[in-house]
């Protein structure tokens, strides 16, 4: 018997329920509290709650006193004891809408501390790459300096194309100059010749007057 009692005391005992648990989830009890601490702040429920207490009131002070369910002479303890209910009940309901409503701004709190430091982490990832990007531009050609080069290219093409041409109008006057100089030679040559024809003719035609005469 000793030793079953041991062995039962290293066993843990399961937990057994001693009081009726309600249906309805934690969750959908909370939601429930906040409606209606929702609604306890609205003006409708002010107008109602007055309208109601003036209506028991004047019930209870201007009609009969055998129609009174609340007389004045008990100083309507039965309107006390409703308000004093719902307030006991306002109140630990409006304290549960609090809480969640301060766990779920904790809650965004904390998201919104995350996505800052996520932005934050953002941003000088991209600060980082920027800055990169600006010193590999600096080893780059930039556009202007392209532009600048294009415009030298031509430039010098430009100029290389006005010295070609100007060395081919030289050449072009050199190689006149050298066909003049031939066709003056030539020109010069067929003179002399035709001198020297004209010469030989007249010598034929005309001997020399000493030779004539020793004849």
């Amino acid at each position: 018997m000793a030793k079953a009692d041991i062995d039962s005391l290293d066993t843990p005992r399961a937990q057994r329920r001693r009081l009726p648990t309600l249906g309805m989830s934690p969750e959908a009890f909370g939601k429930a509290s906040e409606a209606f601490a929702r609604f306890m702040g609205t003006p409708q429920f002010l107008l109602g709650m007055t309208v109601f207490c003036i209506a028991w009131l004047a019930w209870n002070t201007l009609m009969p006193e055998s129609l009174q369910f609340d007389p004045k002479a008990l100083n309507f303890t039965l309107l006390t004891l409703i308000l004093s209910l719902q307030a006991s009940y306002a109140a630990p309901l409006i304290l549960l809408a609090e809480n969640r409503s301060a766990d779920r701004d904790r809650v965004e709190f904390e998201n919104d501390r995350q996505r800052a430091e996520r932005n934050l982490a953002d941003t000088e990832f991209l600060t980082r790459e920027v800055a990169s990007l600006r010193i590999a531009m600096r080893e780059m050609a930039t556009r202007d300096f392209i532009r600048s080069e294009l415009r030298n290219l031509l430039e010098e093409m430009d100029e290389t194309r006005e010295a070609g041409r100007r060395s081919e109008q030289r050449e072009d006057f050199k190689a006149m100059q050298r066909v003049a100089v031939k066709k003056a030679v030539k020109k010069a040559e067929r003179t002399a010749q035709a001198a020297v024809e004209q010469a030989a003719r007249d010598a034929v035609h005309h001997p020399p007057t000493e030779n004539r005469e020793d004849a």
